[in-house]
């Protein structure tokens, strides 16, 4: 089997630093997308259907929909931050 001679670089810790977003960009989108991922972890940990979640969340359907699909361009940072208020998660927004 050959080997590839390959560049292996040092994460910053954000992906999307990392692919060259602006830092102000790149932390917004970080906040998105992890913020995103804990209200996707938790609706899979309670065992929510989609409309048991939207019920909780206070939204529709469809926005669970968006929200499991990982559709973050349909989700301001205010609106994850609320949504996750209203499942009950803490929220911690860190600036690394």
């Amino acid at each position: 089997m050959a080997q590839k001679n390959e560049r292996v670089s040092e994460s910053s810790g954000n992906v999307f630093t990392d692919l060259g977003f602006e830092n102000e960009e790149a932390v917004l989108l970080k906040l998105r997308a992890d913020l995103m991922a804990g209200l996707r972890a938790t609706i899979a940990e309670r065992g929510w259907t989609q409309q048991q979640a939207a019920d909780h969340l206070h939204i529709g359907q469809s926005r669970v929909s968006d929200l499991v699909r990982g559709k973050w361009q349909k989700f301001s940072l205010d609106m994850l931050v609320t949504l996750a208020a209203r499942a009950g998660r803490r929220v911690d927004l860190t600036m690394a």
